[in-house]
């Protein structure tokens, strides 16, 4: 029988600062999804027995613990693969149903499912993307976008919080400009959602997408929540899940690892948030303290909790990278670009100089970050620095 190989460095040595690119699953939630894959693992749409039934019952229990985090009815929630899915079921899903081209009102510092499902659209001729303003701090213009909205659109996309710089929106402000003008909102929340507040039913969001690997539940399941009274083309078809909106056999124990997960949030958000903000404070002026030349980006007075976005000017990201990677789990940008040499699509709107991103890097902090991480993480990239330095 063979071995199985074992990987080159233990992954439980490494300090792991990369929450926005994916929690680890908090090991309640953990419980509850190995549950209902190994003993309550019945099909939610068998009705002809108690695995079904059961199942069927725990997806409704998850419907309405997600739906008392974000404050939407449990019927408006359509469970989806993740936050990549739902952001083309709500755009694609809207847009198809236009008789002439549509108007699509982008913020540029959107995830890339936005961006690129949006130029997807504009390539085959469904759809004019109209490009809204954002400063240096990657916040919206909001005097522009409600120029821009005066003039009508199909569709509105601005983000709840910004996955590289951690740059929080004022979504309340933007759903009342987009709902003064009848307009369509779609709010990738993604990054927000058990970090920050967040309220659908009053705030003017008409579609909302949730991704459940960045609030500590699995990865490979999410949602989008769809507000009563918009109707979306589906995506998949087949047996006419989830009101024909989403086929295929909905993932009960993901949708149980979700519903939990914002179950923990609503109960924890506060004073994990706090903790972790104090852990990003420490870690910032760690650094900062040593690296006279380091800039921390994005708004600094608006910013997720556990980001921490910096840059040293004239080092580049990968030279300190590879010094640290098999020790420190941090990242240059979106895990969803990573691995393309490209510069950050989000640093070049904010137009910041070539220097400052090409020494990017994206640090995220998480409930289960020690303090001793903390420390050890400066300490580590302190020491890449110098090592850099003394080869300039």
């Amino acid at each position: 029988m063979s071995k199985v190989s074992q990987p080159m460095t233990t992954q439980k040595n490494i300090i792991y600062l990369d929450y926005h690119s994916t929690t680890p699953v908090d090991p309640r939630v953990g419980e509850k999804v190995m549950y209902h894959m190994t003993t309550a693992f019945g099909n939610a749409n068998s009705i002809d027995h108690i695995y079904g039934d059961a199942a069927a019952q725990a997806v409704k229990q998850a419907r309405q613990q997600i739906a008392e985090l974000i404050n939407a009815s449990p019927k408006e929630i359509i469970f989806t693969s993740g936050a990549t899915e739902s952001i083309n079921l709500a755009i694609q899903g809207h847009i198809s149903q236009q008789n002439t081209p549509a108007k699509i009102i982008v913020s540029p510092v959107e995830h890339k499912a936005v961006l690129d499902t949006c130029k997807a659209l504009a390539k085959k001729g469904l759809a004019e993307i109209i490009w809204l303003k954002v400063n240096q701090q990657a916040q919206i213009d909001l005097e522009h976008l409600e120029k821009v909205c005066s003039f009508g659109a199909s569709l509105l996309c601005v983000m709840a919080a910004n996955n590289e710089v951690g740059t929080v929106y004022p979504i309340q402000k933007i759903g009342a400009i987009a709902s003064s003008y009848h307009i369509p909102f779609l709010c990738d929340a993604s990054q927000a959602v058990g970090k920050i507040p967040l309220n659908f039913q009053d705030w003017g969001i008409t579609y909302l997408a949730i991704s459940g690997h960045k609030l500590y539940a699995p990865q490979g399941i999410g949602a989008l929540v769809a507000r009563k009274g918009y109707r979306l083309q589906p995506l998949i078809y087949g047996g006419g899940h989830q009101q024909g909106l989403r086929s295929g056999t909905l993932n009960v124990p993901g949708i149980v690892g979700l519903g939990e997960a914002c179950q923990l949030r609503q109960l924890e958000m506060s004073a994990d948030e706090t903790a972790i903000a104090i852990l990003r404070d420490q870690l910032q002026n760690l650094l900062k303290a040593k690296i006279p030349d380091l800039m921390v980006n994005g708004d600094l007075n608006n910013r997720l909790s556990g980001n921490l976005h910096i840059s040293i000017p004239d080092i580049p990201n990968t030279a300190i990278i590879a010094r640290i990677r098999h020790q420190l789990a941090i990242s240059v940008g979106s895990a969803c670009s990573s691995g393309v040499v490209a510069p950050s699509h989000v640093l070049q709107a904010m137009k910041l100089s070539e220097n400052i991103i090409q020494g990017a890097l994206r640090i995220g902090i998480g409930k289960f970050t020690t303090k001793a991480e903390i420390e050890k993480a400066s300490s580590l990239i302190i020491s890449a620095v110098n090592q850099i330095y003394q080869l300039l």
